[in-house]
């Protein structure tokens, strides 16, 4: 009995007991992991430009926002596997959940493959097309194809932790991304400083941690004793657990991609005001971040609790999730985002000691950290319609309030000169944020009635 508790101490049941202890056991280890990632890439950063140069840091920083455009489909794809495992897994049905988990593990190879051939092929010409600079066009080119080695490895781990996040599993990720960061930063400092091989050594630490903690997610997913144990000889794509999958996640890697697309134009306002404005908001940026995702640990708490309610047929308890869900992010959300601007100044010094770049920081965070909330709040939502199934509206709702307006803002009201500032511009994600988490709680109604009604159609 003490060894079967043991097995199942790594695992979370969501469908009986207190909501919120639950929601915060869940959601802690994810927003350590989430945290670890971020000082992870910031070391990444840091070895590169103070051991190769600025034009290694350069050619490493112009690979970002493609990176992420490139697998944010993926992703998204992953989410979908997420949802998919814990409603099979909260309704108890093992054979399904067998498929489901066979399937996505297939699904995250397939991925990877594909991603890694592309990034072989076509990596300097996705560069020219996004107009690299030329004096950093090689290093780019070799950075992204030695990068791209590792993308089978980041697809087996993000589906198989998306696996484990289903059955309340976050802190055997955290254990294995910490082990493999560690790794990274260690061979990042052999490569770039021992080698001198450059941003090869960067892309090659990378690649080389993707893949440790592939295997050793992986070697857990083949060890656990539950439904969601992976036999290598199973291995092989479900037809209709892909589709079940695909309905979910797919909307959900759209949407990331085109809010990919539509940062990238905010970008390019932002880079109109010169490099000291673009300074700052980089750093702000990137100290928003750690809120970011630490808020969004709930969001993915609400889309596995969720799935796993519906599984079981408890749509009663989907009213605790979402209301403890929204509770926790907006109290982390406001929480950060006050003592992120209190200390504002102080934490911007550690990426520029200059007075103008720290004001110009300090200007995005009093607008976009303050309410930041509003984003967390907007994202809970969404999680909790993609763990009822409902994945397609709330990419439709997101992509319309969110990328839509802020796209005419853009074009119209930003252009005009006296609203032509960057405050103007922060403006947007508050108004977008309100506008779309409206519009996700008057859509989160009509579902959850849907699902009671059809609840009640059963029992008839």
């Amino acid at each position: 009995m003490e060894e079967e508790r043991q097995k199942k101490s790594f695992e979370i049941d969501m469908v009986r007991g207190p909501v919120l202890k639950k929601m915060l056991m869940f959601s802690l280890p994810l927003m350590c992991s989430s945290i670890l990632q971020l000082l992870f890439n910031a070391a990444d950063i840091i070895v590169v430009g103070r051991f190769a140069g600025d034009n290694s840091l350069a050619a490493v920083g112009s690979n970002t926002s493609l990176i992420t455009l490139m697998t944010n489909l993926f992703i998204g794809l992953s989410i979908g596997a997420n949802v998919t495992v814990a409603k099979y897994y909260g309704a108890k049905r093992e054979r399904e959940l067998k498929d489901t988990v066979h399937t996505a593990m297939t699904l995250s190879i397939i991925s990877g493959i594909l991603l890694t051939i592309l990034g072989l092929i076509g990596a300097r010409q996705v560069l020219l097309w996004m107009k690299a600079p030329e004096e950093v066009m090689d290093l780019a080119a070799t950075y992204l194809r030695v990068y791209f080695l590792g993308m089978t490895g980041m697809m087996v781990y993000n589906f198989g932790s998306a696996i484990l996040r289903a059955v309340g599993d976050t802190r055997r990720p955290l254990y294995y991304l910490a082990f493999s960061g560690v790794i990274n930063v260690v061979l990042n400092l052999f490569f770039v400083i021992v080698l001198k091989m450059d941003v090869a050594g960067v892309g090659m630490a990378t690649a080389i941690s993707q893949w440790v903690s592939a295997i050793l997610i992986f070697r857990c997913l083949t060890k656990v004793d539950s439904g969601i144990r992976v036999v290598p000889r199973d291995l092989r794509i479900h037809k209709d657990k892909l589709a079940a999958i695909f309905q979910i996640g797919l909307p959900a890697g759209v949407q990331g991609v085109i809010f990919s697309l539509t940062n990238v134009l905010i970008q390019a306002s932002v880079n109109s005001f010169g490099a000291i404005i673009v300074a700052g908001n980089s750093a702000a940026a990137n100290l928003e971040g750690f809120i970011y995702f630490a808020m969004n640990a709930f969001y993915q708490a609400t889309i596995s609790f969720t799935s796993q309610n519906v599984g079981a047929r408890r749509i009663k308890r989907i009213d605790k999730v979402i209301t403890r869900g929204e509770l926790c992010v907006v109290a982390v959300g406001l929480g950060l985002g006050l003592l992120t601007v209190t200390f504002g100044r102080t934490l911007l010094s550690i990426y520029s000691p200059s007075d103008a770049v720290i004001d110009a920081g300090m200007e995005r965070l009093k607008i976009i950290a303050m309410t930041y909330a509003l984003c967390g709040a907007m994202d809970v939502m969404v999680g909790s319609l993609r763990g009822m199934g409902c994945s397609v509206t709330p990419m439709l709702v997101s992509l319309v309030g969110v990328c839509g307006i802020r796209i005419i803002w853009l074009a119209t009201i930003f252009q005009i000169p006296k609203f032509h500032t960057m405050n103007m511009l922060f403006l947007t994600y508050p108004l977008t944020w309100i506008l779309t988490l409206t519009a996700h709680v008057i859509t989160f109604l009509i579902v959850r009635k849907r699902l009671r009604e059809q609840a009640v159609a059963r029992l008839l």
